[in-house]
């Protein structure tokens, strides 16, 4: 039987490392029992089960990985994420903010979408896909109220100005963007550090850089910024 060793101390214990063939391997306790979004592998302890969350197919874990030193989404907490893509990332945070945290999952590409909503949204309650493009959030009619966390994954040279864009729209005060930096999506003839600070900069008017950190090398060329975002 593996042993259980460490919470990464969110509320709750929403995150987990366990250790796996003599492994520490970061996970989360699955909210769907028995169900599996990208072949991950599943772990029993003690009458729970928890998925291993894998770096290599998500950025959210690479940064953790990396040394994260927030977390600001938590159990009961409300997301708005851009970018889902086929569901990996998002279906660990719909662990981690359990059945009464909410995700608003945003994704523009149908075909994308399509497995999104087969593998992930169908199953997670606490799921409601948006199949919008992040340039339009005013278009977003299912997202009500402010959120607490606005989590940006998508590939797009104005990444940052659509990310400040949303906020303005959905974002409490005082609460957090978390930013995934795609400079080759930006400008691939620039160096990835230059640009990572101008996008950074973009960002001052509005936030307080709480962190910025390099995702290789489970990722290249990309980093995440947290920041605190002031009204």
């Amino acid at each position: 039987m593996q042993k259980k060793e460490k919470s990464l101390g969110t509320e709750e214990g929403s995150i987990f490392w366990i250790k796996v063939d003599g492994e520490k391997k970061l996970s989360t306790q699955n909210l769907v029992q028995g169900n599996q979004v990208y072949k991950e592998k599943l772990i029993k302890l003690k009458g729970t089960e928890y998925r291993v969350w894998n770096p290599f197919r998500s950025k959210l874990a690479a940064a953790i990985m990396n040394g994260l030193q927030i977390i600001p989404i938590v159990r009961k907490s409300k997301v708005l994420y851009l970018g889902v893509s086929t569901g990996t990332t998002v279906s660990h945070i719909s662990d981690i903010v359990g059945p009464n945290g909410i995700i608003f999952g945003v994704e523009h590409s149908s075909r994308v979408a399509r497995d999104f909503l087969d593998r992930v949204a169908s199953k997670r309650s606490n799921i409601i896909p948006i199949i919008q493009d992040a340039r339009n959030p005013a278009q977003y009619f299912s997202v009500y109220g402010k959120v607490d966390v606005v989590y940006v994954d998508i590939a797009q040279p104005d990444q940052t100005n659509i990310a400040i864009q949303n906020c303005r729209a959905y974002l409490r005060n005082g609460g957090h963007l978390m930013l995934i930096i795609k400079t080759r999506s930006i400008d691939v003839t620039k160096d990835p550090r230059k640009i990572i600070q101008n996008e950074i900069k973009k960002l001052r008017n509005s936030f307080e850089i709480v962190q910025e950190l390099d995702l290789a090398p489970y990722d290249k060329d990309h980093s995440i910024v947290i920041a605190k975002y002031s009204a």
